[in-house]
């Protein structure tokens, strides 16, 4: 573009400078040799012109022909590393999709077009033509040759931490992994790899610096940093939690400041300000993640967290909890359990409620069977509520890669990988309760033990518990069942048929089982036990 407004600013100028000479004319006298010549000032103008042009002209085409054989063989080498990187590009494709012999053949062809030290390409792809092949030790000499090379030098390490990880030899591809980290800790591959090793000898301060050194390039991947090192803080906390309670604390507050709502940094850091007599930042800590994510440790921490606290202090610190989470099974939970201890059922069986109305799962109702347990003593009563529990919605765990597990780890114990604990309902635990539903309905009906059939019989004393939203006045009386259930009894009658027996329902005038879950419970508590 700019030769071409060149080229006219030129041609524009001397159109200027020939106007300019048109419009004053004169004569010009050149004497030589003796002779005199004449001529007009454009004639000259346009000789002195032509003769430059021509001077140009001449100097061109000497310099074309003095240069003319470099010229030449510049041409050929061009065609020939054209040639070159069309073959290490149709190699490079054929690599891609699998076929290892026209990789090797492009290969070879690339090879003898193109200088392996002018393109380094040619290394990598005869190293995948060698996979490809199946010849892996061929593999590995080309990967270990690429070390030499500084260009080629992550290359030959990826490829090498490759077949150390396909061999199983996880301490070499750990080596390689660090040495690419320390080189470029930019690379994702590199850097993880390298934090498994470390998490997994449970270096937490050397997880931490590769970390560190680990260049963030946007906010998705800055808040995976910031996770990863909230989750390595917690380990480093908990690690020294018997040994430094300051250094504890330090690492916890940190992580809690990173990741307010992770439970594990709260409770960690809560246990080291409680070892250090700071209740009040301890118990802070607690509910600042409690109003993010309520969690059962949390609120066992934060009850206990006073050693001589009678039952009634830790009712009020549960309510305190229910304060900051409202409309919260967890919160009702913790209150039930409180008022279980301290002897207030009334309180308890309300709390139960609550939790049944907003989260019904197995605690609930085992909580309530222990209420009822302690307050009654009716094992009828008890069994009914063992039995919901058995069919109710597991609890939540921490579960990483199939694994459950009670408390909170770093790493999985299954894979190694970092920050894989997951707090939710293990999915195998589901599915066990499915298979156990499934077995349940396909279950022969069993009589009544006779335990509920004499407790059936006499009035209640005390009044039964239902968990209903509704108040208990607002229900109907309940109406006579319309037949029994009847049981197959395994002996035969006279008649070369099965003998049948009935099986008692439940008392109508006991609302607290509802008549249509009657067999139902009867089974489970059956079953249960």
């Amino acid at each position: 573009m700019f030769r071409i407004l060149f080229y006219l600013a030129i041609v524009f100028v001397l159109g200027l400078g020939f106007a300019w000479l048109a419009e004053r004319p004169g004569d010009l006298e050149l004497i030589f040799a003796g002779n005199r010549y004449e001529l007009t000032l454009m004639t000259a103008a346009a000789a002195i012109v032509a003769i430059v042009a021509m001077v140009m002209l001449l100097w061109w085409l000497i310099r074309s022909i003095w240069t003319s054989p470099y010229t030449v063989a510049r041409y050929f080498r061009v065609r020939r590393r054209d040639r070159g990187y069309q073959a290490l590009s149709t190699g490079m494709i054929a690599a891609g999709a699998g076929d290892g012999g026209l990789a090797r053949r492009m290969s070879q062809q690339a090879a003898k077009l193109i200088s392996s030290d002018q393109e380094p390409l040619i290394h990598l792809l005869d190293a995948q033509a060698a996979l490809l092949e199946g010849d892996r030790q061929a593999a590995r000499d080309k990967f270990t040759a690429m070390l030499d090379d500084p260009e080629m030098r992550l290359l030959g390490l990826r490829g090498l931490y490759l077949e150390a990880e396909r061999l199983g030899e996880r301490e070499a591809a750990r080596h390689y992994a660090e040495r690419a980290a320390e080189a470029a800790p930019q690379l994702a591959w590199a850097a993880n790899a390298a934090l498994e090793g470390k998490t997994g000898e449970g270096d937490w301060d050397g997880a931490l610096k590769l970390l560190d050194a680990r260049k963030s390039s946007g906010q998705a991947e800055r808040d995976s940093v910031a996770r990863r090192r909230a989750v390595l803080l917690t380990a480093k906390a908990m690690d020294l939690l018997d040994g430094d309670p300051q250094g504890a604390r330090t690492a916890a507050l940190e992580a809690h400041r990173l990741r307010p709502d992770f439970v594990p940094a709260a409770v960690t850091a809560a246990r080291a300000l409680f070892r250090q007599n700071e209740l009040r930042k301890g118990s802070k800590v607690l509910e600042t993640v409690w109003k993010k994510e309520p969690h059962p440790e949390v609120a066992d921490i934060y009850l206990h967290a006073r050693p001589g606290d009678s039952a009634h202090d830790r009712l009020a610190r549960a309510k305190k909890l229910e304060q900051l989470r409202q409309n919260n099974a967890e919160s009702a939970l913790v209150v039930g359990r409180a008022a279980l201890d301290a002897g207030e059922y009334k309180l308890a069986r309300e709390a139960c409620e609550t939790a049944a109305r907003l989260g019904p799962r197995e605690a609930v109702y085992l909580l309530m069977a222990d209420v009822e347990e302690a307050e009654t003593g009716d094992q009828g009563r008890v069994r009914h509520w063992l039995s919901k529990a058995l069919r109710a919605p597991r609890d939540p765990a921490w579960v990483a890669d199939g694994y459950v597990s009670e408390q909170w780890a770093p790493i999985s114990p299954v894979t190694g990988k970092l920050d894989a604990f997951e707090w939710r309902v293990p999915m195998e635990r589901l599915a066990q309760v499915i298979e156990g539903e499934e077995d349940f309905a396909r279950a022969p009906a069993i009589a009544a033990p006779p335990r509920l059939e004499t407790k059936a019989e006499a009035p209640a004393e005390a009044e039964p518990v239902v968990i209903e939203p509704e108040p208990p006045a607002e229900k109907p009386e309940p109406k006579a069942k319309p037949a029994p259930a009847v049981e197959k009894a395994a002996a035969p009658n006279g008649n070369g048929g099965d003998a049948q027996k009935p099986v008692s329902p439940p008392p109508p005038d006991d609302p607290g089982i509802d008549p249509d879950e009657a067999d139902g419970s009867t089974q489970s508590g059956f079953r249960l036990f």
